[in-house]
């Protein structure tokens, strides 16, 4: 038999990469914001991105608990990078990161409150196919825990 998730742990573990990047961000700087590497994404370009797809996974997550197999809308993230209307090369960052902030923590409000029972409710992604909130959850522990490493990456280059 296999063992349910433990909940708290999950959620334990979202909020740590939350503060993880966090904690990234607190190291840009005037000076270092829009450094990179070449062909890299610069740590403005990153924070906009993850506050774009944070924005997204706070839909997905919604959609996967409460409508019986939702379609679960991807997006051509380089081309929202690329869109001089999007302003990811240019914009303050200060919007993007209370976005961040304010998504992350509804979200793990929902995800503290749920029951291992919730991990198996899917829809399908129109990139990825089969889509559940197990996989939501490891896909949105990890993002910004990668994310967070480009950006350090990003200013230290």
């Amino acid at each position: 038999m296999t063992q349910s998730p433990d909940i708290s742990t999950i959620a334990n573990d979202y909020a740590a990469a939350t503060q993880f990047f966090n904690e990234c961000i607190e190291r840009v700087t005037d000076a270092n914001i829009d450094r990179c590497e070449p062909g890299e994404w610069t740590a403005r370009q990153v924070i906009h991105h993850v506050a774009d797809s944070e924005a997204q996974s706070y839909a997905r997550l919604r959609r996967l608990l409460a409508e019986p197999n939702p379609v679960i809308q991807g997006y051509d993230e380089a081309a929202w990078a690329e869109c001089a209307a999007l302003g990811y090369e240019e914009l303050p960052i200060e919007n993007s990161v209370a976005v961040y902030r304010a998504v992350r923590a509804a979200s793990l409000d929902l995800i503290k409150r749920l029951q291992p029972s919730d991990l198996a409710l899917a829809g399908v992604h129109t990139e990825a196919g089969p889509y559940d909130v197990e996989r939501w959850l490891k896909t949105y522990s990890n993002h910004p825990r990668e994310h967070g490493e480009q950006l350090l990456r990003a200013i230290n280059s």
